[in-house]
């Protein structure tokens, strides 16, 4: 068995963040979800071939 730890309360981070980075986190959400709803899609429809993934750039 492991160690037993006491659970503490949530607590709430505030952060700044930039228009534009705010901008660019949201289109990366939306980039996500369009490659998300198309390799379901492509489950549905059993047609799992290997696809060409994108590279992102990394966040700083």
């Amino acid at each position: 068995m492991g160690t037993v730890h006491t659970a503490l309360p949530a607590q709430t981070l505030y952060v700044t963040i930039r228009r534009d980075e705010l901008r660019q986190l949201k289109d990366e959400r939306d980039q996500l979800k369009q490659e998300l709803a198309q390799l379901r899609l492509l489950l549905q429809t059993g047609q799992a071939q290997p696809l060409a993934v994108p590279q992102r750039a990394p966040l700083a």
